[in-house]
């Protein structure tokens, strides 16, 4: 059977949780292959929502077995706080599988994170300080501490103490802040070896076997296309690959075995974080969009900027990512504007771009050229067939479709994970 990619078509908080949910019944692995806890997800099963951080959503579906992928880097402390709460509501995680070779996100990653941010002032680029970049730099600088280090106390105190030697460094004679003990971390590490231990594994091997054998593998990214660190608003982008590129390195199994690739589309757009944002609304219309659609930070809790649908973008993510289909969300936050602009292209200096502008400049000028399209006021959240839409909504999905270069197979009506018109299957 075939591995399924899952992919952020915009800026992130597109919500792939929800669409993960919806697939996790029909797959047999779901795989977090990239990020760390920058990343959230929610997911609503009838009364109950749960925001997950690290954790793969496919950890809420009994039926699948949730993987960590050698592409994450893990907070260990987020890892068990985040699976405590789910056994105290009652989840079963012991299914959860983690790679041996991802790494670990130590206490100095956070700090360099923070004080470097602060360092940059107003050119800073809105990370979540939770030590990602940080030690994402370590993995590309070969002094990375990978989770298979916790079981090899010498191995482990030997990468903590030679990747402080030029961290406390830069701690003490750039941003002016204490050395770091390496001592200190080497002993709250070790204390997470035990507990980590009995999830460990060869995901690779895992993967690629289950795949043999006819399993259905989903391959779930963090964050965004526009976020990824070669494909996305550079510099203004995460430490890894989300991309569907990323599934493959990040979780060991090879881009043939990879037969869909759906990307996660919300019917406006919303980002987190500084960088060019072209349909970014300022006003009373961009407001509404963040109160109605709940546009707050899963992880961080930050208001996200919101403008309308920008179908350049739709287009960069399907030929980035070879889109087979789109899941849009959220088109219940539309419900009650009289017409809805749809960015179809950008002015930059009085030149028409119909793709992304190929320059950081230019894209920072960029300017939207709106189409409007015809609202609806009836209550969606109901719909499970698209006859059951209203004729406008409908006009308005199938005008996205054309202009976002796949084919729109679901569409999202509502938080919950019932709450969702499905056109074509994905599997």
């Amino acid at each position: 059977m075939p591995a399924l990619v899952l992919v952020g078509a915009q800026w992130g908080d597109e919500g792939k949780g929800k669409a993960t949910d919806l697939l996790g019944g029909s797959v047999d692995y779901v795989v977090r292959y990239q990020g760390g806890n920058n990343a959230g997800h929610t997911v609503v099963i009838g009364d109950q929502k749960y925001a997950l951080h690290l954790l793969p959503s496919g950890i809420l579906s009994p039926e699948c077995v949730p993987v960590i992928g050698n592409g994450v880097v893990i907070d260990p402390a987020v890892l068990f706080q985040e699976l405590d709460a789910l056994i105290d509501r009652g989840v079963d995680v012991s299914k959860l599988v983690i790679s041996a070779n991802a790494h670990l996100i130590t206490p100095y990653h956070r700090t360099i994170d923070k004080v470097s941010e602060r360092f940059l002032g107003k050119n800073r680029i809105g990370t979540t300080g939770r030590g990602i970049g940080p030690t994402y730099a370590d993995k590309i600088n070969r002094i990375g501490v990978r989770v298979q280090d916790l079981f090899d106390p010498g191995i482990l105190a030997q990468k903590v103490e030679g990747a402080l030697r030029d961290r406390n460094q830069m701690l003490v004679k750039i941003y002016n802040r204490r050395a770091i003990a390496a001592e200190a971390i080497v002993e709250e590490y070790l204390g997470y070896a035990e507990r980590l231990r009995p999830y460990v594994a060869d995901t690779s091997l895992l993967l690629n076997n289950a795949l043999d054998e006819g399993k259905v593998v989903l391959l779930e990214g963090g964050q965004g296309t526009l976020l990824d660190v070669d494909h996305g608003t550079y510099p203004f982008v995460t430490s890894s690959n989300p991309t569907a590129g990323g599934a493959c390195s990040g979780s060991g199994i090879g881009p043939t075995r990879i037969t869909r690739s759906i990307g996660i589309l919300k019917a406006y757009t919303t980002r987190v974080g500084a960088g060019p944002f072209p349909t970014e609304l300022f006003d009373e219309d961009g407001e509404a969009l963040r109160r109605i659609g709940g546009e707050y930070g899963v992880t961080t809790g930050r208001d996200r900027r919101c403008g309308w649908f920008d179908a350049p973008i739709a287009r960069y993510a399907a030929r980035v990512n070879g889109l087979t289909d789109f899941f849009l969300t959220k088109l219940d936050v539309l419900t009650g504007w009289k017409q809805i602009p749809v960015c179809v292209a950008y002015e930059v200096d009085g030149v028409r771009h119909d793709e992304l502008p190929m320059t950081q400049t230019d894209f920072h000028h960029a300017k939207p050229v709106y189409e409007f399209l015809p609202g609806w006021d009836e209550d969606i959240s109901k719909a499970r067939d698209f006859a059951d839409l209203p004729d406008t909504a409908q006009a308005y999905v199938r005008r996205l479709e054309e202009l976002s270069g796949a084919p729109i197979s679901a569409i999202g009506v509502g938080q919950d994970r019932n709450a969702t018109i499905q056109i074509r299957s994905f599997l």
